[in-house]
């Protein structure tokens, strides 16, 4: 086994093997020190352990160089990839079935953590010591990679093993809004009591569900978090690739809190075209008048209104990170419906990404935003009190 007391074979490593990736345009990422850099934080603390990793495409080191190249060509013991939704390699469509097999580049196994096999059996982790998590999150609540740490961490904790995260920043971190999960909409796009914006890095809420109790029987896990450096959650952070198929910008990423709820409704959000999640539009001219026609694309196939002339907005321009969390798209688009009992057209999505059945009916009684705003109070001021326990950044 190569030692961890080489930290320079490290770095000639990470500089010589990279790998070809989509690169966003990362603007600050060069100012942030994320949780992987921190070699001689998490190194330690997986020699000699029998490690299982949980980690995507984004993956990665700054150089492009992923997680798992790296730790093996270290010699650390990595027995198990975990995938979450889209797959170990980031291809799969949303929802899409995602199987397990061989990775082809490492020789490792890897269990899909999706579909039917959302939470790791006792039988694919009893062999190992630590859970490495490692998944580039966008701060929204019904975004699943955090579903997944959530069921890594109670897998992990009724089995005895350690669950090590390695922090990324939160791109949507200035922002705590929306109405927070009423756990009887519980799902797979919403497991924990939090907002859709929920403001936190993907360890500081790790933190907050591990010492909230809200694991099953209120199991708690042996934690250990690797936090990012010269981050704030004011720190405007722009992801260096693109978490999953339909968030490919920055822009879809600061607007996919406000309009993936347009996911329960007849409105398609641009999969299928080259500008998903920033433009918005339905099958009826009154939705606007910028138009777009939804095909099969990898990574979006048969998506919502396909082959459908859809009208509605463009939303490329939008100063996002400005505007935050609003629901003035999804209720200009309900006030223009021609036909309102269509308009939600899956009632039990909506909820589910909603948290709540309340945000429905009070569009379907014609309730204004601000008005809506003040059903989420007293539970939004109280998560954002219990929030600041947890926050790990200046």
């Amino acid at each position: 086994m190569v030692s961890f007391r080489t930290p320079c074979l490290l770095a000639l490593f990470l500089l010589v093997v990279a790998c070809s990736r989509p690169v966003l345009h990362a603007q600050s990422a060069s100012k942030v020190t994320l949780g992987i850099e921190r070699t001689n934080e998490y190194l330690p603390l997986l020699k000699g352990k029998k490690v299982g990793l949980v980690v995507n495409h984004t993956s990665i080191f700054p150089n492009q160089t992923h997680l798992a190249d790296s730790l093996l060509a270290l010699g650390v013991q990595i027995k198990t990839i975990f995938g979450p939704e889209h797959g170990f390699r980031g291809k799969a469509d949303a929802g899409e079935h995602v199987s397990s097999g061989v990775d082809q580049k490492t020789g490792l196994p890897v269990v899909s953590l999706y579909g039917s096999n959302k939470k790791p059996t006792p039988e694919q982790i009893k062999d190992l010591d630590i859970l490495l998590f490692d998944i580039q999150d966008v701060g929204a609540r019904f975004y699943t990679y955090t579903s997944t740490m959530h069921y890594i961490m109670e897998a992990a904790a009724e089995q005895g093993k350690s669950v090590l995260i390695l922090d990324r920043p939160n791109p949507n971190g200035h922002v705590v809004d929306g109405p927070v999960l009423d756990r009887k909409f519980a799902s797979f796009v919403g497991l924990n009591p939090v907002p859709i914006s929920h403001g936190c890095t993907v360890a500081e809420l790790a933190e907050m569900i591990n010492q909230e109790g809200w694991l099953k029987n209120g199991v708690k896990c042996k934690l250990v978090t690797v936090l990012c450096q010269n981050y704030t959650h004011q720190t405007p952070y722009t992801l260096p690739i693109a978490p999953s198929p339909n968030l490919p910008n920055q822009q879809s990423i600061l607007l996919y809190p406000s309009i993936c709820l347009f996911e329960g409704t007849e409105i398609s959000l641009g999969r299928g075209t080259d500008t998903q999640f920033q433009v918005i539009g339905g099958p009826s001219p009154t939705y606007g008048t910028y138009e777009f026609t939804p095909v099969d694309k990898p990574g979006a196939m048969n998506p919502p209104n396909e082959g459908v002339r859809c009208y509605g907005l463009d939303l490329r321009k939008v100063d996002a990170w400005k505007e935050g969390f609003t629901l003035k798209y999804v209720l200009d688009f309900y006030a223009k419906a021609p036909d309102k009992s269509k308009f939600i057209n899956r009632p039990k999505a909506f909820d589910q990404l909603a948290g709540t059945d309340q945000l429905r009916k009070q569009m379907e009684a014609g309730l204004s935003e601000s008005d809506i705003r003040k059903s989420w109070e007293p539970a939004l001021s109280q998560y954002k009190t219990l929030r600041k326990k947890y926050l790990r950044y200046p």
